[in-house]
């Protein structure tokens, strides 16, 4: 059986991302090239005790509204002009977060309803079923940065604050 030549257009070509970074940043006037994040060191570690002992908490790349933050006291770290790590109560659950800045598909989606990508409810209610131990009082930001040193800086706070809030393990959202 004679197979049909392809269809111009009927495949995919793989588009390296990598060279492509590489060369834009060249581009650019950048004399090294663009150097990937690597580690070399897994950072993924065994639960200390069961789920179900466990105080989880939540790590998103999304912000607060500016004008819900307004007086507020309750915001560990938010300076309203730069994008830095920030801790929130999850009491009360945000009603709605600041998301357009970052890249999440606009045209198939939307972020109108918070719980989608803040699960501060679904964590309550795994807590109330015992599939949890509990939930972390505070929920965190990590701000979407390119830059592997300040990422590694924003980490270092985030983790501080976990260590405060005694939080035995964390469920990342980015959008």
């Amino acid at each position: 059986m004679r197979s049909k030549p392809a269809l111009p257009g009927a495949h995919r070509h793989a588009v390296s991302y990598i060279d492509r970074s590489r060369e834009y940043y060249a581009a650019c006037g950048y004399e090294q090239p663009y150097r990937w994040a690597t580690n070399a060191d897994s950072p993924f570690a065994p639960l200390p005790k069961p789920l179900a002992q466990c105080r989880v908490g939540i790590i998103t790349t999304s912000y607060p509204h500016h004008e819900d933050l307004a007086g507020s006291d309750d915001v560990e770290f938010f300076p309203l002009t730069t994008k830095a790590p920030y801790a929130q109560p999850v009491d009360p659950i945000p009603s709605r977060m600041f998301t357009d800045d970052l890249s999440w598909d606009k045209d198939a989606t939307h972020t109108d309803d918070v719980a989608t990508f803040l699960p501060i409810a679904q964590l309550a209610a795994a807590a109330a079923a015992g599939r949890i131990g509990s939930t972390a009082p505070r929920f965190f930001g990590a701000p979407t940065n390119y830059s592997q040193r300040q990422t590694n800086a924003d980490a270092e706070t985030i983790a501080r604050w976990c260590d405060d809030d005694e939080v035995d393990v964390v469920v990342l959202v980015p959008l």
